[in-house]
Parts: structure tokens; C-alpha cells; sequence
């Protein structure tokens, strides 16, 4: 377990790029940030918040890891029931009504709104290069998204973007793109526990390729950083010109997201991609800008979510691992609308008017890969229950739009994969990483997506 601690706490300093190993760097991001949290909770006339749980299963105030006191809240929000009580009967009701309703709960109470204008983004193709991936030649581009900010030049904003694509290729090709993270100069990752599966053979990248596929990285923190001091900077900032957020405006992952939609824009142009099969991956935090950025733009065609845990898909309503409370603290309430804090005081998370599993719902009629790492390894925090079961309650929207739900609501065993449906899911043996479960992920995808 404190192998995994360490890789979560790796994983927040990582994402912001290797100016923060830097302790005079990283003291400021942190007084910024709960500065800045202040100032939110000042506007939303709260006081105090209910204290998260620890990660550490040693600590005093250790998360739940008793499934037997994992579910106190009965009742979920029903994706299928209007605000007034009408039963969703027909695909039309869905689109129509349900589906506003429950976009709207989401942009105001979790997610936040996305401002009504937002700058142009335009691409630059920064090189092209021939070269070679294992076996398999390719073509990469390097790619810079200029972000128009002619409206507040004090911010400058550029997004980071590489495409690969098979150089043998006779026409465009599908294409997987991964939310990335830069690791610092010099920086190793810890070593796994004993025990650990050894993964081997061809990796993510090569495993697309010998499809026919190609593959993309977008380093989210390019355009946003990963904490509550860059809420004044980056595209968030931008937009506001340098104020601080309004409790409704987006966070983090709607920021991410937001970038994610300017990627495949650029794709649409691209003669290498066929831009109607392109699919999008993240893990950890990136797994839940993975599932925002898929329940918000229907132009993905399919989603592979690691190890998301709460504000992911996972449910909020369990209290099992990471809580509502741990994501409403100074270090991870800038992911989200200022509004989410509440629901750590004086609100509960049972107050909050969805769920995770309609987050799933969102992406429903497409395709969605719900993938986890072993309790033993990854450890409890990520709750691969609670994922799985995010999966499971957006069955009935699948089923209504003539699509198939996972098949069974019980967890099925480890590394066994429920790929027959539209909603699929995976627990692999090894940690925090969606790297095992890839092949089962392309097993699945290639119903979908076809090189031409």
C-alpha cells in the first residue's frame, strides 16, 4: 500500500511538470491553492468542511475498506426518471428531456459550465518525422494548439499534442488518444510491491499499430494545470482574464476535456485520421477527464477509463476509498465547479443531485471500457467496486437506446473481462496503470473501429 501512496503522490506533483520538485515552487502552488479554496468557500458562505479519510489504511482515520459498510445511502438518482417524476419510456424523452436534465446538474453542481465564448484554437504542425516503432514504420507529428488570447494577452497559452500514425497506411486510420503526463528530468518510478505481475511484450503504442491503428498524447497540463493556484492561468484563466472562478464556472476535467475537443477538431483536418473513429484514454485523474470528455462530446466514438475512482466513474454515494470530502479539499477541488464543495458541508454526497453512473449514461448509445488494477496492488482507494457499479446503473439508459449493459450486476472475478456489451469492464492483477488491460481493450474496441 505505500507503494501505491507514494505513485498517488508522484502522480500530483508529475502532472504539473518538474518546476514543482522544486519545495519553494511547490509551497507556493499549495498557499495559492488554498487561497484560492478560501475565497470559494467565502463565496459559497461555508465555514468548514467534513475532513476526507486517509489513504493509509494505518491511519487513524483510514478510508472505509469494509464492503459491508459501503453502501449507507439506499437510493440513486434514477437516469431514466424526469425531475417531475415521468418515467423515460423512449430514446426521444431521453435526448429531448432526461439528457438535459441531468447535463445540467452536472454543469452546475459537479463538472461546472463551460463559458459560452471561448477562443479560437489554431494548429501548428511544429515537425513530421519519419521513424521507426519497434517493427512498424510511422509517421509522428509534433503539434502546438495556439489558443487565440487577443481578448487578455497577460495569458499565454499553448496545448501539446503528438499524432501517430502508420506510415504504410492507404488512407486515414483510426485513432487512440491518451490523456499523457510529463514525467520530470531524472525522475524513476518507485519499484512495484513483490508480487507484482511483470508486464511484457509489445507496449500500448505498438499493440495499436499492429492494428492499423494509430495513436495520440495530449499533455492536459499544457493548457491547465493540475492544481487550485493555475485556476488564474491556463484556458480557465484565460477566459476569465485572470479573475478568480464563479462558483458554476468549469474546472480541471471540463477544462481537459475542452482540450481534448480541440484535438480532434485538428483531426477532422487531418488527411492520416479518420476522425469519425477516434477513441479517448486516461488514467487516474485523466481517467475521469477521459469520462467527462466522452459524456460531453459525441464526436469520440469510444472510451477506455482508468481507474477513475470518485469523481470518475465511480460512485460518489459509496463510502468506500477516496470520498466527496478528499475531493473537495484545496488539493483536488480545482478539478470541479466551485458548487461541489458544498456537498462536504453543510450538504452530504447524498444530497447531490447525480451520480457517477449517469456520467456513464452520458455516453451512452457509444462504447465504454471500464478498466481497474488488483485491491492487492492499486490498493482500496480507487474503489474498483464502486467503478464497476458506475457501469452497472447506466445499463437501463444502454438498454433504452437498443445497446447492451454489462451483462450482470454482480463483480465478476479478477481478470475476468465483460467485454459483450457496450459497457465493458476489466480488474487486471497488476497497479495503478491501465497497461494489462490494453489487449482486452482492443479485443473490444475492434468491434467498433475498423482501418480501412
Amino acid at each position: 500500500m505505500k507503494h501505491v501512496l507514494y505513485l498517488f503522490a508522484f502522480m500530483a506533483i508529475a502532472f504539473n511538470g518538474a518546476a514543482q520538485f522544486n519545495r519553494q515552487a511547490m509551497d507556493s502552488i499549495r498557499q495559492l491553492s488554498e487561497a484560492d479554496h478560501q475565497h470559494m468557500m467565502s463565496l459559497l458562505h461555508i465555514d468548514s468542511l467534513r475532513p476526507g479519510p486517509s489513504g493509509n489504511p494505518q491511519a487513524p482515520n483510514a478510508a472505509n475498506a469494509d464492503e459491508g459498510k459501503a453502501n449507507p445511502y439506499s437510493n440513486y438518482p434514477d437516469p431514466l426518471i424526469l425531475k417531475n417524476g415521468q418515467k423515460v419510456t423512449t430514446a426521444k424523452m431521453w435526448w429531448n428531456k432526461r439528457r438535459p436534465e441531468i447535463v445540467a446538474d452536472f454543469n452546475r453542481e459537479v463538472y461546472g459550465k463551460v463559458p459560452d465564448h471561448l477562443p479560437k484554437v489554431t494548429w501548428e504542425v511544429a515537425s513530421t518525422v519519419k521513424e521507426m516503432n519497434a517493427s512498424v514504420a510511422v509517421v509522428t507529428k509534433k503539434l502546438i494548439g495556439h489558443v487565440d488570447n487577443t481578448s487578455y494577452p497577460s495569458i499565454k497559452v499553448d496545448m501539446d499534442l503528438t499524432l501517430t500514425t502508420p506510415a504504410a497506411a492507404k488512407g486515414p486510420v483510426p485513432v487512440i488518444m491518451e490523456f499523457g503526463f510529463v514525467f520530470p528530468p531524472g525522475f524513476k518510478m518507485p519499484p512495484p510491491p513483490p508480487g507484482t505481475p511483470v508486464q511484457t511484450g509489445p507496449d500500448w503504442k505498438q499493440q495499436l499499430l499492429a492494428k492499423g491503428w494509430g495513436y495520440a498524447v495530449l499533455i492536459p497540463t499544457s493548457y491547465q494545470a493540475d492544481n487550485g493556484a493555475g485556476l488564474t492561468q491556463g484556458i480557465i484563466g484565460l477566459v476569465n482574464k485572470g479573475q478568480p472562478r464563479q462558483p458554476d464556472d468549469w474546472g480541471a476535467l471540463r477544462a481537459w476535456a475542452w482540450g481534448a475537443s480541440r484535438a480532434l477538431d485538428y483531426f477532422e483536418t487531418d488527411k492520416d485520421v479518420d476522425a469519425a473513429q477516434v477513441g479517448i484514454e486516461g488514467l487516474s485523474r485523466f481517467g475521469k477527464a477521459a469520462a467527462v470528455t466522452m459524456a460531453y462530446d459525441p464526436r469520440f466514438a469510444i472510451a477506455f477509463i482508468g481507474s477513475s475512482g470518485a469523481g470518475g466513474v465511480k460512485l460518489l454515494r459509496r463510502v468506500f476509498g477516496e470520498q466527496v470530502e478528499n475531493l473537495a479539499s484545496s488539493a483536488e477541488y480545482h478539478w470541479f465547479a466551485g458548487n461541489f464543495i458544498k456537498y462536504a458541508g453543510p450538504l452530504t454526497p447524498n444530497d447531490l443531485p447525480v451520480d457517477a453512473h449517469e456520467l456513464v449514461a452520458l455516453c451512452a448509445p457509444r462504447p465504454v471500457f471500464i478498466s481497474t488494477g488488483s485491491p492487492a496492488v492499486e490498493g482500496n482507494w480507487v474503489d474498483d467496486k464502486g467503478m464497476f457499479l458506475g457501469g452497472v446503473y447506466a445499463g437501463p439508459v444502454y438498454q433504452l437506446l437498443g445497446k447492451k449493459d454489462l451483462g450482470t450486476t454482480e463483480m465478476p472475478p479478477l481478470e475476468t473481462p465483460l467485454i459483450n456489451g457496450d459497457i465493458a469492464f476489466r480488474q487486471h492483477s497488476g497497479g495503478h496503470t491501465t497497461g494489462p488491460n490494453w489487449p482486452t481493450f482492443i479485443e473490444f474496441a475492434s468491434r467498433y473501429l475498423k482501418a480501412k
